[in-house]
């Protein structure tokens, strides 16, 4: 591609999350705090809604993707949370296990969750950088 042929990223659209069973999946996601969008059982696909975007977190069902723990070093999802220590009791209140407690990041807190299959979420917070982060 020549240089006045190129393209421009303009943003994101959803991310894809490969799961083994689609209503599992949903209400795995819904007790950690994502809504529905929608959701398309024919079409084996729901999208959970992440904040006011409207870019979300596709989830995609996999004919025989089964339950793993999450490969390291893998890929990973970080969404921003107001607190990220919070979002990690609320986590475990809600029977969603973190992979290991809040640790400190350069801007805040993160904490990281696993699906059932491996696909792993951040939830993090600008509390050291409040300047950098959303405003609620």
């Amino acid at each position: 591609m020549s240089d006045d042929e190129s393209y421009e990223l303009l943003g994101f659209d959803n991310v894809l999350l490969p799961v083994g069973d689609l209503a599992e999946a949903v209400g795995f996601y819904e007790r950690a705090g994502f809504p529905v969008a929608y959701r398309l059982d024919e079409a084996g696909i729901a999208l959970l809604k992440v904040g006011v975007e409207t870019p979300g977190l596709l989830l995609r069902a996999e004919e025989e993707f089964g339950r793993q723990p999450p490969m390291w070093p893998s890929a990973r999802v970080w969404l921003e949370v107001t607190d990220a220590r919070a979002a990690a009791r609320e986590l475990r209140e809600a029977g969603v296990p973190p992979l290991d407690e809040p640790f400190p990041v350069a801007t805040g807190w993160t904490v990281e969750f696993a699906d059932p299959w491996g696909n792993v979420i951040g939830l993090t917070d600008y509390s050291k950088r409040p300047e950098l982060g959303r405003r609620p």
